[in-house]
């Protein structure tokens, strides 16, 4: 969970980004998660329930237990200083040059800058816009020096490179669709 990127994306930025702002239940997290981001991220209640738990292991999120009388106990979940911390460092850098971080993970981040700092929106869509740039040039590069007997990796750099620029694209229309602040 250390590693600055993974090669499986998770939606435990979606978990520490709700308990921001309030305390939570795991199952409202789940029925939030489903409700606020249900054509992003797909898990059921036992992922949502895995992933809240190794948040609270490595100390990102604190658990109270709640008895409840005649019903089982359950779990207040806290946001932590370094659970705090960890989500502004994310919030705070851009996604990287993959059509499907972009989809998952930039989607998550635009809508908790929009939620706690709807001034950054034109920030975060420009720096993510010149990420992608820098990201296209070297993807350029390397279709410049691809051997010619590459065909099929030549398709799919191809493929990548429209696939990101038509996504900046996207991200000048999101551009325009932002509310004013």
């Amino acid at each position: 969970m250390e590693n600055k990127r993974k090669a499986r994306l998770s939606p435990e930025y979606v978990f520490l980004g709700f308990l921001f702002c309030r305390s939570g239940y795991g199952y409202e997290l789940h029925k939030r998660l489903g409700d606020e981001f249900g054509f992003i991220w797909h898990m059921s209640q036992s992922q949502t329930y895995n992933i809240l738990n190794r948040l609270v292991t490595h100390g990102y999120i604190s658990s109270e237990r709640i008895e409840q009388e005649n019903l089982p106990p359950r779990h207040l979940l806290q946001i932590t200083s370094s659970g705090v911390e960890r989500f502004k460092q994310w919030l705070d850098r851009p996604t990287s040059c993959s059509v499907h971080a972009i989809r998952m993970e930039f989607l998550t981040r635009l809508y908790f800058m929009q939620l706690y700092h709807p001034e950054l929106l034109e920030q975060t869509i420009q720096q993510q816009e010149n990420e992608l740039t820098r990201g296209l040039d070297r993807l350029n590069v390397q279709r410049l020096t691809l051997p010619g007997d590459q065909f099929f990796n030549l398709l799919a750099l191809e493929l990548r490179i429209q696939l990101l620029n038509s996504i900046i694209k996207w991200l000048g229309e999101c551009r325009m669709k932002l509310p004013a602040t």
